[in-house]
């Protein structure tokens, strides 16, 4: 039996505790630095299959890593278990239901992510023990990468030095090797302070927090014509000032999120917004507080790795759906428009096939669509240790991310046989990486190169601290 095979039957072996785990964190959904309980549990897990457990990693209290084995490569396989405000819902059932009392949702899988990186880990653990091989594998458990850039933190922390690979995976309608496309991402807040005055009697002596706001959104707007087209700009208001229109706001605050396709040009566009809110407190006779809360890099590609992984993939193959999966994945779909099906089939590159509800086969390499980028903190990761992410299917083509429909699909059978799926191949690529030196030694050799002209340089500015309780406020990425 090759050792891909054994590790694969170490990870059969697990599956029951891992995906009981992955329920249980899908029932206490909690967003941004304030996953306590889901964090709890990946230490238990942890403690009960034998890790030496570090808590508080980074001086982060979700944040958790638990080693195993001695000497040799050190393997990470990273996790995550935050969830996404706003986004309840009851499991297995495809029309919008929230859970009563509970606003919260795991409507991007990271209740399957974290479980299936640890049970990815613990395979490998295993594996090791039993054939005597020298080599540590450690699995990161990683809070609050919906805004809150904990893996920045981690790595400005120094919690990935020492570390030769990392391996991870991301939820996703589609079985491949992930691009390593994403867009470098800060979190930044404005504050506008003015003076309260009766907006009746005495207008002329109020100086509004909330015009200010205003009129940066508005500036911010007209600058979407003149930025790169594949930068985005969001905001969200925070504090609107107050409930009463007939007091002048004093107070306002707006929280933005501006990315960029690399670190360079999402500072220079960040620059520029921050000019916008320094114009509209001109305008309004106000004072501006800027305060970043996070931020994260672009990723970086790693072509030994991902060529590795990719071998993992076309040996394994797909899990075996039944009628019943596909009975669910056809009520999904049921409530998404043909444009949002159609969107899926376009970002992947995958040709779409009458009747495909259920992603069936493995996505070739180097096939590419009109992919949907978004900002992971696993990019700063990539900037300093070389890094593999897998996708794997845990729900319906088409399922927007960050929606009902996802969160509904987080408990079902088709959520659990892709997480056990993907387990097995990071498992798979971390044993190759053990058994081939010069695989780690090519994946080092990558990095240097892509690395050489432009180092590492965190982009979180110095003195900034991981926002436990500003980012626990809204979050979502």
């Amino acid at each position: 039996m090759q050792n891909s095979e054994k590790i694969w039957t170490h990870v059969e072996a697990k599956r029951e505790p891992f995906i009981q785990l992955a329920d249980t964190v899908w029932g206490m959904p909690e967003t941004c630095y304030t996953e306590v309980r889901s964090c709890a549990e990946h230490l238990a897990e942890m403690q009960r299959q034998g890790f030496r457990v570090t808590e508080n990693v980074a001086g982060i209290p979700t944040a958790l890593m638990g080693e195993a084995g001695e000497d040799g490569p050190v393997i990470a396989i990273l996790g995550e278990y935050d969830a996404l405000p706003g986004l309840s819902q009851e499991a297995g059932v495809a029309e919008y239901r929230p859970m009563p009392g509970q606003s919260n949702g795991h409507g991007c899988g990271h209740n399957l992510l974290g479980s299936a990186a640890l049970l990815a880990a613990t395979a490998v653990k295993d594996w090791m023990a039993e054939n005597g091989i020298k080599g540590r594998v450690r699995y990161y458990g990683c809070p609050a990468e919906e805004g809150g850039a904990a893996k920045a933190f981690m790595v400005r922390a120094g919690a990935f030095d020492d570390v030769d690979i990392a391996i991870t995976w991301h939820p996703n309608a589609f079985f491949e090797v992930a691009d390593a496309l994403s867009l470098a991402n800060t979190r930044i807040d404005f504050t506008f302070h003015g003076r309260a005055s009766h907006a009746a009697a005495s207008p002329h002596l109020g100086r509004s927090a909330l015009d200010a706001v205003e009129l940066m959104n508005v500036s911010v707007n007209y600058m979407r014509e003149h930025m790169p087209s594949d930068a985005r700009i969001h905001y969200a208001m925070i504090d609107s000032g107050g409930i009463a229109p007939n007091v002048v706001q004093a107070r306002a605050r707006v929280r933005y999120s501006v990315r960029a396709i690399d670190l360079p040009q999402m500072l220079e566009l960040l620059e520029r917004v921050k000019n916008c809110a320094r114009g509209a407190a001109l305008m309004t006779d106000t004072k501006v507080e800027i305060e970043v809360l996070s931020a994260v890099s672009n990723l970086l590609a790693n072509e030994p790795l991902e060529q590795a992984m990719q071998e993992v993939f076309d040996r394994l193959g797909t899990p075996e759906y039944d009628e019943q999966d596909r009975d669910f994945a056809r009520q999904i779909q049921a409530t998404l428009s043909a444009g949002d099906i159609a969107n899926a089939f376009k970002r992947s590159g995958v040709k779409a096939k009458q009747g495909m509800m259920i992603h069936d086969h493995v996505k070739p390499r180097h096939v590419t669509g009109v992919p949907m980028i978004g900002s992971t903190d696993v990019g700063d990761v990539s900037w300093v240790v070389p890094t593999v992410q897998a996708h794997a299917a845990t729900y319906a083509i088409g399922t927007p991310g960050h929606s009902w429909q996802l969160t509904a699909q987080g408990k079902s059978p088709i959520a659990h046989k892709g997480m056990i799926h993907v387990a097995k191949v990071m498992a798979a690529t971390a044993v190759a990486a053990i058994e081939d030196p010069t695989l780690i030694a090519r994946a080092k050799a990558d990095l240097a190169e892509r690395t050489a002209g432009t180092p590492y340089v965190c982009p979180i500015p110095e003195g900034v601290e991981p926002p436990l309780a500003a980012m626990a406020m809204a979050s979502g990425s």
